[in-house]
């Protein structure tokens, strides 16, 4: 694929997912794949399946976020919706990491049945290979819980293909990346927010 070509397909999805703004089909954490699917583009939605973090962490593995990271003082209660774009396979890794990284960090997730939420995460995700390369994009809507988008997180991650193209050549561990990189911006803005 010639890097013109790549270059406009990657502002194009990166537009296409900086267009999602709805907090609609907000579903269980304990389903893993919603059956809506958004129209146009047609994608998938995937539920994270975030579950409370036990009393006492596991031991350490080489998959865990380091334990260096630093904890933020906050009151937010964060709800995760299911996901736009990513498989199911994909989402696994992302949602344990999410769940483990928020706890290390201080943020408290809640369940979708939950009214207890401050802010609802709506994860929009992308992914294409080339020349041996996947590359995730991702934007992440911050929500009110009337729905408003207050903050916005989005970024990539790229790392060398599985096999196959888009999803299939995605490793969790690019997964366990962005969710690192999705909580500690969303710790940095919780903490610089006044009040």
């Amino acid at each position: 694929m010639r890097r013109s070509a790549l270059t406009a397909m990657l502002l194009g999805a990166a537009a296409a997912l900086a267009a999602c703004t709805s907090t609609q089909d907000v579903l269980e954490p304990s389903a893993l794949v919603s059956t809506d699917t958004p129209t146009p583009p047609p994608q998938t939605q995937t539920q994270l399946p975030i579950e409370q973090p036990a009393a006492q962490p596991p031991a350490a593995t080489a998959s865990q976020p380091p334990a260096t990271v630093a904890a933020i003082n906050t009151d937010a209660r964060v709800q995760f919706a299911p996901v736009v774009g990513a498989s199911g396979e994909a989402s696994t890794p992302l949602a344990a990491r999410l769940s483990t990284r928020a706890s290390a960090r201080g943020i408290t997730l809640v369940g979708a049945g939950e009214s207890s939420a401050t802010h609802v995460m709506k994860g929009y995700f992308s992914a294409f290979s080339d020349d041996g390369q996947t590359t995730v994009i991702y934007v992440w809507d911050v929500m009110d819980p009337a729905g408003t988008r207050v903050h916005r997180i989005q970024g990539q991650a790229s790392a060398p293909s599985r096999g196959g193209e888009g999803w299939p050549s995605v490793d969790p561990s690019t997964m366990e990346t962005i969710a690192d990189r999705t909580v500690d911006d969303l710790a940095t803005w919780l903490a610089g927010r006044p009040g």
